[in-house]
């Protein structure tokens, strides 16, 4: 019996969506790198309205833990509020729905072991590729970040920076939006501590 073909994780942007989860104020202190991986899915959010690629925002229980960040940039975008770990909530659903063509989901923010773990099981569940934007996913413990990144990798999950899945969005130089995107990434994103973090546990990753 011949074995079931390799998903290749191909990114396109008419069939992919940016789901943005939980960066809100009264995580500001306690995630680690906050301001970094901030800043790196602000520059996922602007590649996405460049390049028309539609947007989810999440905010987890938001009268206890405040408003999305001013600093991602997502003025604008309603947000989704929940009380489940899971982005996947009734309303998100129907968002998903209305874009018949959705294979890819691009996942960025907090925290990786509770909401982005949960919400990346239930989108492979559903039969969509999902890419764990690592370098914009944080969680309070370095430890935990790790071994969800890990786990999330043994279930399917392709891990991945954010500007690898940029230059796939973009795909070829001769892009008309090409010049736009290059100004979001012409200087590197900040550290967000994960070249030490896989340095020091290479070994669960391999």
């Amino acid at each position: 019996m011949a074995a079931a073909p390799r998903a290749l994780g191909r990114v396109l942007p008419g069939s992919s969506s940016l789901f943005l989860c939980d960066m809100q104020e009264k995580f500001r202190s306690s995630i680690s790198f906050f301001p970094q991986i901030v800043a790196v899915a602000a520059r996922m959010l602007q590649v996405a309205r460049v390049l028309d690629i539609p947007v989810v925002l999440t905010e987890q229980n938001p009268k206890r833990l405040g408003p999305t960040v001013p600093e991602l940039g997502a003025q604008g975008i309603p947000a989704v509020p929940k009380t489940c770990f899971s982005m996947v909530v009734p309303e998100v659903e129907n968002m998903m729905r209305a874009r018949p063509g959705l294979k890819s989901v691009l996942l960025c923010g907090i925290e990786a072991q509770a909401c982005i773990m949960s919400t990346a099981l239930d989108l492979l569940e559903r039969g969509l590729d999902v890419h764990v934007v690592a370098d914009a996913c944080s969680s309070r413990s370095q430890v935990d970040r790790l071994l969800a990144l890990s786990r999330m990798r043994q279930s399917g999950v392709f891990l991945t920076t954010s500007e690898c899945l940029i230059l796939q969005l973009l795909a070829d130089f001769a892009h008309p939006r090409f010049k736009e995107v290059q100004k979001v990434i012409k200087d590197p994103a900040p550290d967000s501590g994960l070249l030490a973090l896989f340095q020091a546990q290479n070994p669960i990753l391999s």
